[in-house]
């Protein structure tokens, strides 16, 4: 190997141990504010490092907007939270173009005051309770990193990480998201009840007169070279066939889906899905410190990277089937060596030659 390749190679040992470090340190920080919720809070650091949005689902009163505020104060990160709400319009989320008079000239121009979407993290509180030209402008923030006004583009600040939130028990006078910005979102994470003895600790910690305050750990510049060090993660050959073959076997159209696909799925992953899956799996790779993706890695994302982006038909639902038990029934029937035989042949050469 040559001197660049070494110099490169213990870069990015460097890098994926500066990654780990953070990692536990944020994990240390957000455990001195939020009781519990570690998968959680794992699978959101999976999303940032990625440079992904992440949808929370999760009754009230379960800290969703404490934790993640807690995160941004850890990243050092400008952070907003938007209650969304019926009669919220895409300018009030935006930003909006106001006339002032310049007292020099007496020249009257327009000024565009930018709105709560700008900055690092944002909170999008209740996101099914706007209509979709709000939902749209959303939209754009998400996939573009900027908003339209006025005729003219305003760039968002980097990084800019969206986290939504649904209340999934009431579902009157809510505007369910289009799959288009479902496919958005690179997680849905479930956050569940804790157990009784992390109840008891938040009871006594929330009740107190002392509230801690976590130190920031990482900056945002620090936060962007993080971010590209993940997106240099090697995923070999095997791994992405393994992707390929898990979401083109949730399309009940696919020759080779699983009779139980075809009878409880009305649609599949598209490509993005598996794009995304490559992402969460590198950045959780990287998280713990390990220099390539592994198929464990793959199938511990699968789920939430793929649970909001399968549409079932009523026969599941009717049966209590659900994307989570449908992914997880899905994962169980793929071998892990689940590539094409000749890419298995290929892979095999390149091994016996190394």
């Amino acid at each position: 190997m040559s001197q660049n390749g070494d110099d490169r190679g213990t870069h990015d040992l460097e890098g994926l141990a500066r990654l780990r470090n953070a990692r536990d340190e944020i994990r240390r920080q957000v455990g001195s504010v939020i009781v519990g919720q570690d998968q959680v809070v794992e699978q959101l650091l999976v999303c940032l490092f990625a440079r992904g949005h992440c949808i929370l689902e999760g009754v009230p009163g379960l800290a969703k907007t404490l934790l993640v505020r807690t995160l941004a104060q850890c990243l050092s990160l400008d952070f907003n939270r938007i209650q969304f709400t019926p009669d919220l319009m895409p300018s009030d989320i935006t930003g909006t173009d106001v006339m002032y008079e310049d007292r020099g000239s007496g020249e009257r121009l327009f000024k565009f005051l930018h709105g709560p979407l700008f900055a690092h993290v944002v909170l999008a509180d209740e996101i099914n309770r706007t209509p979709p030209k709000t939902q749209a402008a959303l939209l754009e923030a998400m996939q573009e990193r900027q908003v339209s006004a006025g005729g003219k583009r305003h760039a968002l600040p980097d990084p800019f990480f969206v986290l939504a939130t649904q209340n999934p028990i009431e579902q009157e006078g809510t505007y369910p998201l289009p799959e288009a910005q479902l496919d958005r979102f690179l997680l849905k994470v479930f956050v569940g009840y804790p157990s009784e003895e992390e109840e008891r600790r938040i009871y006594r910690l929330t009740t107190a007169d002392a509230a801690a305050v976590p130190t920031p750990v990482v900056s945002g510049e620090d936060l962007l070279h993080l971010q590209a060090i993940v997106r240099r993660v090697p995923i070999s050959d095997l791994s992405v066939g393994y992707v390929a073959r898990l979401v083109r076997l949730t399309r009940p159209a696919e020759p080779a889906a699983p009779q139980f696909i075809r009878d409880w799925v009305h649609w599949g992953v598209g490509p993005r899905g598996g794009q995304s899956l490559i992402m969460a799996a590198r950045a959780r790779a990287a998280l713990d410190g390990r220099p390539e993706v592994g198929i464990e890695d793959i199938r511990a994302m699968a789920a939430a990277v793929l649970r909001h982006r399968i549409v079932l038909n009523y026969t599941a639902e009717s049966q209590g089937q659900t994307t989570q038990t449908v992914i997880e029934k899905l994962i169980d029937t793929i071998p892990l060596h689940a590539a094409p035989p000749a890419e298995l042949e290929r892979v095999e050469r390149v091994l016996k030659t190394t």
